[in-house]
């Protein structure tokens, strides 16, 4: 996709309002400018920032302050507006990326920002490569016995679908012999495997569960019918129908089921960063610079009101 398509379509997506067209709609090789906003697509991101808070950098433990950096982990195969590549297709840009700059200028740190693979992030933060994951990690009761979690938005799934079509996404019946498209090992995996078990209990149809790694190997399957369906983060479902016009998303659900979905950042269990990292992210929310990020990537709809230290967790299976 060319540069000026990703810019008109990250302005929809953002309901940002064109101000004009051509030459002088204010829409350059590395930005967009609409509505009196400017959203940067290129590596120089010109990111908001935060000042150090003493007492908050304090409590970030000493094996982590020692070089003056925050490793932070985040995934490939995530898609705008969460974490993408900017225009020299190589420099991790997003919300994700613009939070892990907020938290570390608080604790007085520089985010060193590293990318890697869903499963391998795991495996850096057991290793300790990744002192924290910012990648639209899920807090589940599972993973809080290896991991502890300081949450930063709330967890909004989507099914996403060819435009056009009739069908909807109420409720797990819903999905009953269909072809559903998911990540591997991902929480909205959990979720559709729970959901056939129980249509399948109930005499429906088991829903044909295909896995996908790379969002544009997802999208062809969706435009071609292959897929009934894809089920991802809303934010990202949301970001593809504003850019392809071709698929709409057809339900939403808490990424949490009956309880509420949290986002967090991800840290190893009894490292230490947890607390320091939920009191930055309280302290951008009280200054306004939280709000700031997500709303210029148009994610305000998911902002939490406070972080919280490993809360209720999506519970384990059986």
């Amino acid at each position: 996709m060319s540069v000026r398509k990703i810019a008109a379509a990250l302005t929809a997506t953002l309901s940002l309002v064109a101000c004009g067209a051509g030459a002088d709609d204010g829409t350059t090789e590395n930005q967009v400018v609409a509505a009196g906003k400017t959203v940067n697509l290129g590596p120089d991101q010109q990111r908001i920032t935060a000042a150090k808070v003493d007492a908050i950098a304090a409590k970030v433990p000493e094996q982590f302050r020692a070089d003056g950096k925050l490793v932070v982990g985040g995934a490939t195969n995530t898609t705008p507006p969460l974490r993408f590549y900017a225009t020299d297709d190589k420099t991790p840009i997003g919300v994700e990326t613009d939070l892990a700059v907020l938290i570390a200028g608080v604790l007085g740190l520089e985010a060193q920002l590293e990318t890697t693979s869903w499963e391998n992030l795991f495996i850096g933060l057991d290793s300790g490569a990744y002192p924290v994951g910012l990648s639209n990690i899920t807090v589940t009761e599972e993973r809080k016995e290896k991991y502890d979690f300081a949450t930063y938005r709330l967890d909004t799934l989507a099914f996403e679908a060819k435009k056009g079509g009739t069908w909807r996404v109420t409720k797990p019946e819903d999905v009953a012999g269909k072809v559903i498209g998911v990540g591997s090992g991902t929480n909205q995996e959990k979720i559709l495997l729970e959901w056939s078990r129980s249509n399948e209990a109930s005499g429906l149809p088991a829903t044909d569960i295909k896995y996908f790694q790379n969002a544009g190997d997802y999208y062809l399957a969706l435009e071609s019918g292959r897929l009934d369906a894809f089920l991802g983060p809303n934010p990202t479902s949301a970001y593809h129908v504003a850019t392809s016009g071709k698929t709409e998303v057809i339900g939403t659900f808490s990424g949490g089921g009956t309880t509420v979905g949290k986002i967090a950042a991800t840290t190893k269990k009894g490292s230490g960063l947890a607390e320091p990292i939920a009191e930055a992210i309280n302290h951008l929310i009280a200054t306004g610079k939280y709000t700031e990020v997500l709303d210029r990537w148009g994610l305000a709809d998911e902002a939490v009101e406070q972080s919280e230290i490993n809360p209720p967790g999506l519970p384990k299976s059986g």
